[in-house]
């Protein structure tokens, strides 16, 4: 499994995960679902949403990234919207799948991370020092 380095492990302040530390080799990989993000949810969901994006954008750009170590959870928040899959036939079952942002629906979703004055996200590295 691909650990992204330099990638924020959470969002500031939350315990909102954005990696995780090691491959499940117990129960396997999670899979990768596309979740509804209905319009009653909490505040600070839709900041979590906001906060991944923008760790996205700014680690990756528009160019198509492996699964890697980036939570199977918060990933399938904007999994079939905001990021899809970069191959065919693509397995949402691996950590080598690749994926890449749907800059188009990124930008109507979540305008304040493409903003000119976007700050960046804030980082919350886990890097505890584990290599697998």
């Amino acid at each position: 499994m691909l650990k992204h380095r330099g990638f924020p492990g959470r969002m500031t302040g939350t315990d909102f995960q954005f990696v995780i530390r090691r491959a499940n080799h117990k129960e396997g990989v999670s899979k990768l679902i596309k979740r509804e993000r209905f319009k009653d949810r909490k505040n600070v969901d839709r900041a979590a949403d906001t906060a991944f994006m923008a760790a996205l954008w700014n680690h990756f750009g528009e160019e198509p990234f492996e699964r890697g170590n980036l939570d199977a959870g918060r990933l399938s928040w904007l999994f079939g919207r905001e990021v899809v899959a970069a191959e065919d036939p693509f397995d949402p079952c691996s950590y080598e799948a690749l994926l890449k942002i749907d800059v188009k629906r990124a930008q109507a979703s979540f305008p304040e991370v493409f903003a000119a004055d976007a700050p960046p996200p804030p980082m919350d590295d886990w890097d505890d020092g584990e290599d697998d």
